[in-house]
């Protein structure tokens, strides 16, 4: 699904990504009530009707925010972990992998927060489709008895969890990284609860 109309040249994708990247920054500085169509253009720097060629309204920009989030965020992880020996190691390098990339894109990590007051269906399913794939990969981890059998979508929604929660105490309160003592410590619970013994 898009909320965009598609650019036809080379031109117009940098267009349209100079008022996405305008947009993220607006929305996670003002927020999405707050900000106006006005506001992206000009920190776009492009004329006002230039927005309506790609956008019909606010609300697709801040839709296609987030389905690139999602997109991006997933695409990076999946990458990070290919080569993981085995599934706890693929968790600590997918967590590293996300505080990383919160780290660099932490507009739009408050932008999926504030999704669900502005498009809770959205939202919603933005932690479906994570969790779906996650939930994929632990199944396949349970098959080669590497971590326990649990329950993989309750898995999955509280390692989300643990990972929103931690990137929110360090990388968006105190704009650091995630101390090595603290990550350390959140492997270590983790692992306790997943691993097999």
């Amino acid at each position: 699904m898009s909320y965009y109309n598609e650019p036809k040249t080379e031109r117009g994708q940098e267009t349209l990504n100079s008022l996405l990247k305008a947009a993220e920054e607006i929305f996670g500085e003002k927020g999405y009530y707050n900000t106006s169509i006005i506001d992206i253009t000009q920190r776009a720097g492009v004329a006002q009707g230039t927005f309506y060629i790609y956008f019909p309204n606010k609300k697709a920009i801040f839709q296609a925010l987030i389905l690139d989030l999602s997109h991006t965020l997933r695409k990076e992880i999946a990458i990070s972990i290919k080569n993981a020996k085995n599934r706890m190691e693929a968790e600590r390098t997918g967590f590293r992998t996300f505080f990383s990339f919160i780290n660099r894109h932490s507009d739009l990590y408050k932008i999926v927060w504030e999704a669900q007051f502005v498009d809770p269906d959205l939202f919603r399913a933005y932690y479906q489709k994570i969790a779906k794939g996650y939930s994929d990969g632990l199944a396949n981890a349970i098959k080669k008895g590497e971590i326990k059998d649990l329950d993989t979508e309750m898995l999955a929604y509280s390692l989300i969890g643990i990972a929103n929660f931690v990137g929110l105490r360090w990388i968006i309160w105190e704009k650091t990284q995630v101390p090595e003592k603290a990550f350390d410590d959140m492997m270590a619970f983790i692992t306790s609860g997943m691993k097999k013994h």
